[in-house]
């Protein structure tokens, strides 16, 4: 195991392999065999590029070919930053054959996240689109490479490139050694690593295909960013590809260009936020596409309401399944075919056989059964830690390995997840997850700001927005919210993590043990809205 990770008990990772979780495939393993045996098959697509499974595991040694050359070595971690196009796919596996190791940053970080990551897995690399129309990537990179100039910036079009050269010849990776890196939706200041071994998440990704019921007849739209957990591998992407499928890649989710997509690739799996979901589902009543190839719409990353499961069940049929889950591992899925009770109104049941779910009370003691109570897990694709993070380790896992996810959920008599609320201090504005402390600290830097304190405030498009209270500087005017979004856009903040509302104000609320009250802070808004 990789340094800096935290492995799984010998006895436990012995168990999980007699009982047939983990095969002993790695994800490289995943596209040779299909290669082999689908060929000539389509495998991916985007706006203007088609790949059979052949071209991709062709165009998956090139890539490692020159990695290689450009001096990344097995084990090397490579941060990649790609939209949804072929090249993700190709630099992925690349990655994957050459023996490297992914860092999967979203297309929507900036040099804040971005220099973080990069310095927090000790990459080496750097991979980047070679021209994107709506942001300069390269200009980003340049960014970085000023605060890390070791750093190789590697152009993914570039890296696919044919070659007269012959591809080099790879060892073969251990696959309980860690195959990705996620980045974690973060509740404390800056993003944390998640570590995911090839042993743990091809079960992830296979597991949910066999849940989903994919075949090689299934076509999936990935919509959502393919950097994410959700469209990576819940099957996602991963999935569809070891069943033998075919993956249609876009960036764009507006209803207009994806039901013209669905339609025209005869799409008959996806994944979507609530937001979204509620978006495609008001757009059935004006669109003309056929949209009858759909037999799966997954819709996760935040809780639906079951208002809104209904929405989208009046809009495309019984074709919904609620998703519930975390890059860190559980995932809970409603079944296909599950009764409407079921689709409407809980978030899934745990994937696996093996996966250990408690649900707990502020001392970590068990709640009766039905009550509400924090939810902890341990299991097959679970890690047992994140990267480099001892201290994080130690809060956000029990000394006998189970996680803390911070969700407040209730089991119902099925044995289905009802998500309630959230103990940790983070905002879900659209399934995008913001650490309030990351912003905090980002709005405190600004020289009109003595103190900062970032809550959710309730949404009905986004689920939540998020709102900074801020207590001015003596002697200075007050910063309004054009203000703070520069200051913020200038440190290299993503967008979505500037506030949506700022309010001024003297002092914060204090909790009995002198901690800002920022319940009070939430209801304050909720007053005022």
């Amino acid at each position: 195991m990789l340094d800096g990770c935290v492995p799984w008990p010998a006895e436990l990772a012995e168990r999980y392999r007699q009982a047939g979780f983990w095969r002993g495939e790695t994800l490289d393993d995943l596209l040779r065999r299909r290669a082999i045996e689908r060929g000539d098959r389509p495998v991916a697509s985007d706006a203007t590029h088609r790949l059979s499974y052949a071209e991709l595991d062709d165009a998956a040694s090139r890539v490692a070919t020159a990695l290689s050359r450009a001096g990344i070595d097995p084990r090397d971690r490579v941060v990649v930053q790609l939209g949804n196009t072929v090249d993700f796919l190709t630099v992925f596996f690349g990655l994957q054959r050459a023996g490297a190791i992914p860092v999967l940053a979203l297309p929507m970080h900036r040099r804040s996240e971005i220099t973080h990551l990069c310095g927090l897995s000790g990459a080496t690399g750097y991979v980047i689109p070679g021209h994107h129309p709506g942001f300069d990537y390269r200009g980003l990179a340049g960014d970085v490479r000023a605060a890390l100039p070791e750093l190789k910036v590697l152009i993914a079009d570039e890296l696919a490139a044919p070659s007269p050269s012959r591809n080099a010849e790879f060892p073969r990776t251990d696959p309980s050694d860690v195959a990705l890196m996620l980045v974690s939706g973060g509740t404390t200041g800056l993003p944390k690593l998640i570590p995911r071994t090839h042993d743990d998440y091809v079960y992830n990704l296979r597991a949910s295909a066999e849940t989903c019921r994919l075949s090689g007849d299934d076509v999936y739209l990935a919509a959502l960013p393919a950097a994410h957990n959700f469209a990576l591998g819940c099957p996602g992407v991963l999935g569809t590809i070891d069943a033998g499928g075919a993956v249609v890649l876009t960036d764009i989710a507006a209803p207009d260009e994806a039901f013209e997509t669905i339609q025209r690739e005869r799409v008959s799996v996806t994944a979507l936020v609530p937001p979204t979901a509620r978006m495609w589902a008001e757009a059935t009543a004006w669109s003309d596409e056929d949209l009858s190839s759909m037999r799966l719409l997954q819709v996760g990353g935040a809780r639906l309401l079951p208002e809104h499961a209904r929405l989208v069940t009046d809009a495309f049929g019984p074709v919904l399944q609620q998703v519930f889950g975390m890059a860190e591992g559980l995932l809970n899925f409603t079944e296909p075919g599950a009764p409407e009770e079921i689709v409407l109104h809980t978030q899934g049941r745990p994937l696996s056989p093996a996966d250990e779910i408690r649900v707990v009370d502020e001392n970590d003691d068990d709640v009766a059964p039905g009550d509400v109570g924090q939810l902890l897990t341990r299991g097959p694709y679970t890690p047992r830690g994140y990267y480099r993070a001892p201290e994080h380790n130690a809060a956000s896992f029990t000394a006998d390995g189970y996680y803390r996810t911070g969700d407040l959920v209730r089991v119902t008599r099925t044995g289905h997840l009802v998500v309630e609320g959230r103990v940790k201090d983070q905002i879900n504005r659209g399934g995008d997850k913001i650490a309030a402390a990351e912003v905090e600290e980002h709005l405190v830097a600004h020289p009109a700001v003595a103190d900062a304190a970032v809550v959710a405030t309730p949404d009905e498009l986004l689920g939540e927005r998020s709102c900074a209270f801020v207590i001015p500087a003596p002697g200075v005017t007050p910063p309004d919210r054009a203000e703070l979004a520069a200051f913020l856009s200038d440190r290299g903040v993503a967008a979505f993590k500037i506030p949506d509302r700022v309010e001024v104000v003297e002092s914060f609320p204090v909790t009995t043990v002198g901690k800002t009250d920022k319940r009070a802070l939430a209801e304050r808004i909720g007053a005022t809205a």
